[in-house]
């Protein structure tokens, strides 16, 4: 059997079994940020892009799905799409403005509009102000499927995941997704093939946006309020850590950074400013010794252990092919 085959057969059965051994609220808060992560990874770690404010798609999704589902009676999954629609077309704005410029320069842009959606969410009646959004209802998935206890509500986020996950690999191994890479490395040279890398990075924007809107509806279908920390700059600065504890650039390493984050926030929650101190710290680490990520780390270490070991099987071969005499 495949090894890989193998490690997915694994985690499908511990993905499956953990909401009996550990909190599924927990859980779910995992699988929203490893989608979220893996949005931003999209936009840094594969066209490099650093967006500044991200959480403004995060979290205004969430109070756009929110809204959805305490004003109407439509089934949980078009919420949903709602949230993601909202996010997309918020990216697509964004996009349209900060894309002008690179660099640091696009990074405060985002920023800057993250603030102005922050200050609009505070003032809007619907969202509830300082209070937040409360009462978020589950209805039914395709108004038929009861997911009203966390237990099964946790299955249907880890299958919106599971699909998420895939539908991400599928871009970043695409045509599409070769070309976002080349325009990360040498934007320049793919002008002069004659792409427009301006549409390119446009088009990523906005699936990275609507990506991070599906984590956000799905964070606020799972606590079932929507706060003004869902939009604010920390979260921003969260996924961030996360994308570059795990590694940029890499499939599975937003999701390790991002299970990790969320655990180590659980784990400290009772001890206050503590829990942002260890980011600070961890983030410091990151930087210093683990500049690919944890995962680009290891990555990098097996390539360099498959390459050692590839060179002397191939010194003992020529060994035993020479002749005696020589």
């Amino acid at each position: 059997m495949n090894i890989r085959l193998l490690w997915f057969v694994l985690l499908a059965v511990i993905l499956i079994a953990a909401p009996f051994f550990t909190y599924p609220v927990t859980l779910m808060t995992i699988l929203c940020f490893v989608i979220f992560a893996c949005s931003f990874n999209l936009l840094l770690g594969y066209t490099g892009l650093l967006c500044f404010g991200h959480a403004m798609f995060f979290g205004g999704a969430a109070y756009i799905t929110g809204y959805i589902l305490k004003t109407t009676h439509i089934s949980l999954e078009l919420a949903l799409l709602g949230g993601v629609g909202a996010a997309s077309l918020l990216g697509l704005l964004v996009g349209w403005i900060s894309l002008r410029r690179s660099g640091i320069q696009f990074a405060m842009i985002t920023f800057a509009i993250a603030q102005f959606i922050y200050f609009i969410m505070l003032q809007l009646p619907f969202t509830g102000g300082e209070d937040g959004m409360q009462g978020i209802p589950r209805t039914k998935l395709f108004g038929l499927l009861d997911a009203s206890t966390s237990l099964e509500f946790y299955y249907v986020v880890l299958a919106i995941t599971a699909l998420s996950v895939a539908l991400f690999y599928r871009i970043v191994h695409s045509p599409f997704g070769e070309i976002l890479k080349a325009i990360r490395d040498n934007e320049p040279r793919v002008e002069s093939l004659g792409f427009k890398p301006e549409r390119y990075k446009l088009v990523a924007f906005v699936l990275s946006a609507g990506m991070a809107g599906l984590a956000g509806g799905l964070k606020a279908t799972v606590y079932q309020f929507a706060t003004l920390t869902d939009v604010s700059f920390p979260i921003s600065s969260e996924v961030i850590l996360m994308t570059l504890l795990g590694g940029l650039g890499t499939l599975t390493g937003p999701m390790v950074g991002a299970g990790l984050i969320i655990l180590l926030n659980d784990y400290l929650s009772s001890f206050g400013e503590w829990a942002l101190i260890s980011q600070g710290v961890i983030l410091l680490i990151v930087i210093i010794f683990f500049r690919r990520g944890l995962v680009g780390e290891l990555n990098a270490l097996m390539w360099k252990m498959r390459t050692r070991a590839g060179s002397k099987g191939s010194a003992s071969t020529e060994l035993a092919s020479g002749s005696p005499g020589e």
